[in-house]
């Protein structure tokens, strides 16, 4: 037990592999625990570094590690695949010594450990998630089935929602469409209050966090957006820069350079699916925003999204967009500093002297 120095933990619902090694790398011991005879071995070691996915529960585990004097690591278990020696025979034991080899590489990426807190609002976020996507698959539901008997009510939730108590007085329906239209009306309207009542919460909870105010200064990023940053990001310097903080989120191209010729795609779109989404809909807003100024009131970046959608297009221009608010809340959060649109008149130019943006207009 006293030759214990680094674990590899498997985690499951029921039970959990672990794969001990010495402190030459070694493996001593191997074994499947129940949830609670894990714990009471745990207990027992001297202090170790655990190595675990990033899955379901790995958060809570780590912070039951760091209570007990151990180090826990984080590792995303795309990076612990290829340590597994079979592809052939993926089991619990075999996963563990993948996650053992994984956490002892010495260029290995890890994942901070959320807080209390942070879990505690990103499980309203996940439940806003969730209930917006029943909602919209409750609409289209509808919508598919009323199809079936030639009606047509837009394309817009909002429009189709509304049209939902006439619809349900038209007798063209058969009467058990209509029955139908009268029980899943006042369960949408029920998602909605959930929804709604979601947003609140998580407004609330970020009302006196000074980086979420600071984060929210920057025009197209909200406080849902600022609440999932705060609730994801424990430390923004655990990322190298802006472009890694913005890759993270899957909103650069995915490469495949070969022989020094540079080839890249579309975006990666890796991972959370939700906060990418959340700054794709920023995009949006700040896209809106910067179409519908007067040339002459335009800041610095409302004249760069104008001439870049004028140049590569709708789409193209909000995945950018997207890119560029990652890379200032990135910013904003690593320094600790507010959002500043004149910093650029801060910097001295090196390179010749260019002219600055003017949105197409003569000054």
């Amino acid at each position: 037990m006293n030759e214990i120095t680094t674990v590899g933990v498997d985690l499951a619902k029921e039970v959990i592999a672990v794969c001990a090694a010495d402190r030459s790398g070694k493996s001593v011991f191997t074994r499947v625990f129940r949830r609670d005879a894990f714990a009471a071995w745990a207990v027992q070691l001297p202090p170790c570094v655990f190595g675990l996915e990033a899955c379901g529960a790995a958060h809570h585990w780590a912070r039951w590690l760091t209570s007990h004097g151990h180090t826990p690591r984080l590792m995303a278990a795309e990076f612990v695949k290829p340590f597994r020696k079979s592809r052939a025979a993926k089991n619990d034991r075999n996963d563990a010594e993948a996650v053992l080899t994984a956490v002892r590489q010495p260029n290995m990426r890890f994942v901070a450990v959320k807080s209390v807190e942070q879990q505690a609002c990103l499980s309203w976020h996940r439940m806003r998630q969730g209930w917006s996507e029943e909602r919209t698959a409750l609409i289209n539901r509808l919508r598919g089935l009323l199809g079936e008997f030639g009606v047509w009510r837009g394309r817009s939730a909002a429009v189709f929602t509304r049209a939902l108590p006439l619809l349900e007085q038209d007798e063209a329906l058969p009467l058990m469409v209509r029955r139908l239209l009268s029980e899943a009306r006042p369960h949408l309207a029920r998602l909605d209050e959930a929804i709604a009542g979601c947003e609140v919460e998580i407004k609330s909870h970020i009302k006196a966090n000074a980086a979420a105010r600071r984060i929210t200064a920057i025009s197209g990023v909200g406080a849902l957006t600022a609440a999932a940053v705060i609730a994801t990001v424990t430390d923004a310097r655990d990322f190298k820069n802006g472009r890694q903080f913005a890759a993270w989120q899957g909103l650069v191209p995915r490469q495949d350079s070969s022989g020094g010729h540079t080839r890249l795609g579309h975006i990666t779109k890796r991972g959370d699916t939700y906060l990418r989404g959340l700054l794709t809909q920023g995009a949006r807003s700040a896209l809106q925003a910067a179409l519908t100024k007067e040339p002459l009131l335009r800041t610095r970046l409302q004249c760069w999204i104008v001439q870049l959608h004028a140049r590569v297009g709708y789409h193209k221009t909000l995945v950018a967009i997207a890119n560029k608010h990652a890379r200032m809340i990135w910013a904003i959060l690593a320094k600790g500093e507010d959002y500043d649109p004149d910093a650029w008149r801060r910097w001295t130019r090196t390179a010749p002297s260019t002219p600055t943006a003017t949105c197409g207009v003569t000054p």
